[in-house]
């Protein structure tokens, strides 16, 4: 570290001299260092703050960019000593350095945390001003995470105030794998003017307790006693024993001020609210993901999130204790009158199992298909309640799809998503070891519920006969469905299974030919398109193609844009069974 303390080192060679030791004010305003480390939110793109929902939503772009423009050390020295504020602000060399790194290299970056400031600095200044603290460390998320609530340092500090997660568990904040209250923008305020406020009554020295907020009181201490004792309680006299990020801490929190302050006078664009952001709370004691919130009440998820960054996986565990969820003022009665329709939007995509016993295999998730199923079974029970003469012989098919494995993937991420065990996923595609690469091609089996038309009946009586003989050969030998409506099980007994197997054919072929008269004629279902949706997972989610889906609505094959909002016909379910039976997927052994 080089130092130039010119009144420091005459102090020094005349220490007993009329001269005198120099005063503390000189050292504050003389004092250089090449060795300062810039604060780690000296690193933020400034496209990271970009994407924020606040700032694409609630906030004009730039209509009026001017050159950046500097300051003089006598001009930045006289406004910062005109700063109506309690902790003292002097101006030095190392404090010119981060002003003239704001305004030039990171101008945008300041632009962008004013337009944050907009929202959170409101929160910043309620939280401050309960606790009696001087309402300039409302620029202190500045320096410590450029206003991202979603900021987390290489040493694990997170959130607007970065703390780390053992002071933040000290001061009674939650950290866990579902929520992260340091990245709460109303708790780690709170928190941290507590703390600051903890820190001051230790110190009696604002410069001192923002420097041990930084490095922590132990290593103040520490350059307190290497400095000569209790009587150097100042931060600028304890300054060369203080780690190199801790000197230059507090000179960045002074430019923080000064830029924040003073920034029209230097260029930086103008931020312009376009609509207010007014919110409001409510207490959440339900296990809910904000996508339902979202579908519900028709919030963006994105402003949920940026309302919401403490609650990690968007999911809000509120069955484990009750929540505080901030939203949108007008939408908050909206939560309270549709809690118990936001509860059960798609409840199955989001429910967790609560038991399980080792062996059982996981079902995949049904989808909706508005009643279809259940309206069909109705209609036969109706129909045969009279003299029971059919039932229903099978209403899902085993589907065997294949699988194109993408970056990242593994065997386990893939039989989650289908719903399967990687055992099986292994066993069917005869893999030894079980790693898979990108491109790999997988043999999936499911079994999907089968469309309406599909479902295949029998007369009662015939089952009966046959019955005895059936279920023999079904334990002989499994029932593999492998896309067609019905199934054939082996027999011991020739004729019984050859009469049965005659009597199901006709059937199967009147249903056929019936099935066939009806898709002249397909049917559709109108679907709002909400949040998150896209063709492709419109297609999975309603068992058709995207090529089905842009001619039911007369899209190109090159249109594959669709608007939140938008209303589509959904084409009827398509049997994979033609498409087993007509298009094999090999298996590629490893």
């Amino acid at each position: 570290m080089k130092k130039t303390i010119t009144t420091l080192l005459l102090g020094c060679s005349v220490a007993f001299s009329s001269w005198g030791a120099p005063s503390i004010l000189d050292i504050k305003h003389s004092i250089t260092d090449d060795n300062v480390i810039a604060p780690e939110s000296f690193e933020t793109k400034t496209r990271e703050l970009e994407e924020n929902f606040y700032i694409l939503n609630y906030i004009a772009p730039d209509t009026e960019s001017k050159a950046a423009t500097t300051g003089t050390a006598t001009e930045y020295e006289q406004r910062l000593a005109k700063l109506p504020t309690v902790i003292e602000m002097p101006y030095n060399s190392i404090v010119g350095k981060f002003i003239d790194m704001y305004l030039v290299k990171k101008r945008g970056l300041v632009a962008d945390m004013l337009a944050l400031h907009n929202y959170y600095g409101n929160i910043f200044l309620e939280e401050l001003l309960k606790e009696g603290m001087p309402t300039e460390l409302q620029y202190l998320p500045v320096i410590e995470s450029a206003l991202n609530p979603n900021a987390i340092s290489r040493a694990g500090a997170a959130g607007l105030w970065q703390f780390m997660p053992a002071t933040a568990k000290g001061l009674g904040m939650e950290v866990n794998s579902l929520v992260d209250e340091r990245r709460d923008p109303v708790m780690s305020s709170r928190n941290a003017a507590k703390y600051l406020k903890q820190l001051y009554e230790i110190y009696h020295d604002w410069s001192l307790a923002i420097a041990a907020y930084n490095c922590g009181p132990g290593n103040v201490n520490k350059a307190i006693r290497r400095a000569g004792g209790t009587d150097k309680m100042d931060f600028w006299e304890i300054y060369e024993y203080l780690p190199s990020e801790t000197r230059g801490y507090v000179p960045a929190f002074i430019a923080a001020n000064y830029v924040m302050n003073y920034y029209r006078n230097h260029g930086i664009r103008p931020t312009v609210v376009k609509r207010q952001l007014i919110t409001d709370t409510i207490v959440v004691n339900k296990y809910v993901h904000f996508n339902q919130i979202a579908a519900i009440l028709n919030i963006p998820v994105e402003e949920i999130k940026m309302l919401n960054p403490q609650f990690l996986g968007d999911i809000i565990p509120g069955d484990y204790r009750p929540y505080t969820l901030t939203l949108p003022k007008q939408q908050c009665l909206s939560y309270v009158m549709s809690e118990p329709v936001i509860l059960e939007y798609d409840a199955p995509l989001y429910a967790r199992r609560t038991r399980v016993e080792p062996g059982e295999s996981s079902a995949p998730v049904i989808v909706s298909d508005n009643g279809d199923a259940n309206l069909a079974m109705m209609q036969q029970q109706s129909t045969n309640a009279g003299d029971n003469k059919e039932v229903a012989l099978l209403t899902e098919q085993m589907v065997r799809k294949t699988h194109v494995v993408t970056r990242g993937e593994n065997i386990r991420d893939i039989a989650r998503q289908y719903g399967v065990s990687a055992t099986d996923i292994k066993r069917w595609n005869h893999l030894r070891r079980g790693k898979v690469k990108e491109g790999d091609e997988l043999v999936i089996e499911i079994y999907e519920r089968m469309a309406p038309e599909e479902v295949a009946v029998v007369k009662r009586e015939e089952i009966a006969a046959t019955a005895p003989v059936a279920a023999a050969a079904e334990k002989k030998n499994p029932v593999t469905v492998t896309g067609g409506a019905t199934r054939k099980p082996a027999s011991t007994n020739a004729d019984a299974s050859q009469a049965s197997k005659q009597t199901r054919k006709e059937r199967v072929q009147a249903q056929q030919n019936k099935n066939t008269k009806k898709a002249s004629t397909p049917k559709t279902t109108s679907y709002k398109v909400r949040s998150g949706d896209s063709l492709d997972r419109l297609a999975k989610k309603f068992g058709t193609t995207v090529s089905d889906i842009q001619a039911a609505n007369g899209m190109k094959k090159s249109d594959t844009r669709i608007n939140i909002g938008q209303t589509l016909k959904i084409p009827a379910k398509k049997s994979s069974g033609a498409k087993s039976s007509t298009k094999k997927k090999s298996r590629r052994r490893r």
